[in-house]
């Protein structure tokens, strides 16, 4: 098997490698050929950079030496993450992928100091969605080294296994991953747990809770859609306030009449992330077996062009009876949570999250560096943002101004139009201001998780595709709910 081992920038002047406690074990196991031969490889490493050594020890015939920077890195405030956590994160992804490389099956993973982020490392670079090819990589199994950390490892393998999960959901092509599909999916993977209820509600349960803003998506495609709602009972008592979690879950975005243009639409089978973030979270918080209780809202369909769709100028009624003038067919994430939120409602919400991938505006304001939060409650901005900078998947406020909110109530048809009627200006916010009149809980906040939706290559420990970010934050999330009592 092989070994990853982490070392540190040197802070003398001389070169010297300054190993993790368990390098410096396995440097004096080997009588101290590691640290020699790392100095004979020239000047020390740099963060994120590996070195590779055979033939050192019988049990590990291959060892991935990584660079995790500086020593007693912690939160940069610049950057709002911890970057100890980053840095840890990063090289060990790295160091586990040369592992695969080498086609070994089995790594044993250096705790670095802070196992969980470790094990997210590990779990988080090693994934790949390959399922429909024939030539696979070869399957990589990370362990922990040594038996310090092992209860913090297996949180962080915990924490990535969620992550994983909406990864795979949302890179899956829309053929396999269909409204009921996504559905059977999330239930499947909560079946094992006697505290945990999933109803897989169909269009006529919609129509009978009058969701006429979703069901109008809905009706441009032969897929039925289905109300996905998951009731996990974590709390000693069950009838404590639940967290409600929302996710759009649009399985394919062709933009309906308003259709998008053919480049780049193959990315709209991943317009379910704010359902696979949301479920995933779920999933992650039963594993962990957080003591809260938490509903999961997730309103499935697709959204295409047919003679069934939704047309330009087309006024729906949503459920808390107002009326929308859908100007454009494209902006049909926000219709269905409208709906999905209205229900939210129904439940005496601690607070209520919801995450889509609603907007490109969001996408360009942003980019892939945070997911951008609108909310209506500074204490469950300071919850989010404080989880964020632990998980390093990080969030950065937005605008909630009536400035907005008059932009799409100022609407020639229907008591709100879906779109701003400055059309592309301050896209993201207008989105938000439309959702916010179908709230009136006093803890709200949406996600706007467009531009972090996929990877290319700027989070190093995710592969190219889809991210499944911001799951690991919207665990943490509710982690430190679960122990903040004061509210």
């Amino acid at each position: 098997q092989g070994l990853v081992l982490g070392v540190y920038s040197s802070e003398k002047d001389d070169g010297t490698a300054q190993f993790t406690s368990a390098g410096d074990a396995f440097d004096r196991l080997v009588s101290g050929k590691l640290r020699e031969l790392l100095s004979l490889c020239g000047p020390p490493l740099k963060k994120g950079k590996t070195r590779v050594f055979h033939g050192l020890h019988q049990d590990f015939p291959s060892v991935v030496v990584v660079g995790l920077g500086k020593k007693n890195a912690g939160v940069n405030d610049q950057e709002n993450w911890n970057e100890g956590k980053e840095n840890i994160r990063a090289a060990v992804a790295v160091g586990c992928r040369q592992i695969q490389d080498l086609e070994i099956p089995c790594v044993e993973v250096d705790p670095c100091g802070d196992a969980q982020s470790a094990a997210e490392g590990a779990v988080l670079g090693l994934h790949e969605y390959n399922e429909l090819k024939q030539k696979k990589k070869p399957i990589v199994t990370p362990q922990l080294h040594g038996s310090a950390e092992s209860e913090a490892w297996q949180k962080g393998v915990i924490y990535a296994e969620g992550q994983n999960l909406a990864r795979y959901l949302m890179e899956a092509p829309a053929n396999y991953i269909t409204p009921i599909k996504f559905a059977e999916h999330i239930e499947q993977k909560l079946r094992s747990f006697s505290n945990v209820k999933v109803h897989i509600r169909p269009e006529s349960w919609i129509t009978t809770e009058q969701m006429g803003a979703f069901l109008s998506v809905a009706k441009g495609s032969s897929e039925p859609p289905i109300f996905l709602e998951i009731h996990y009972l974590g709390a000693a008592n069950t009838d404590d306030s639940p967290l409600v979690f929302v996710g759009k879950g649009v399985t394919f975005d062709s933009g309906g009449i308003s259709l998008k243009p053919s480049s780049g639409m193959d990315a709209m089978r991943a317009d379910m992330g704010g359902a696979a973030t949301v479920c995933s979270a779920i999933v992650t918080a039963a594993t962990l077996n957080l003591p809260l209780n938490i509903i999961g809202l997730a309103p499935l369909c697709e959204n295409m062009p047919s003679g069934k769709a939704n047309k330009p100028g087309d006024v729906v009624r949503a459920k808390n009876g107002k009326t929308i003038q859908v100007d454009n067919t494209d902006a049909e994430g926000r219709l269905l949570l409208a709906d999905a939120l209205c229900y939210a409602h129904n439940f005496n919400a601690r607070a209520i999250v919801n995450a889509a991938t609603l907007t490109g505006a969001m996408d360009v304001a942003l980019g892939s560096a945070a997911t951008g939060v609108f909310t209506n409650s500074s204490w469950l901005w300071t919850h989010l943002y404080e989880a964020s900078i632990l998980t390093g998947d990080r969030v950065w406020r937005m605008p909630l101004f009536e400035h907005y909110t008059k932009q799409v109530t100022d609407c020639p048809l229907a008591d709100v139009s879906n779109i701003g009627k400055y059309s592309r200006s301050g896209g993201a916010c207008t989105a938000a201001a439309f959702l916010k009149e179908f709230v009136t809980a006093s803890h709200w906040a949406h996600l706007d998780i467009a531009g972090v939706m996929s990877n290319k290559d700027e989070v190093p420990y995710l592969r190219k595709g889809m991210a499944g970010r911001p799951t690991r934050t919207l665990v943490e999330f509710a982690a430190r709910l679960s122990q903040d009592s004061h509210n």
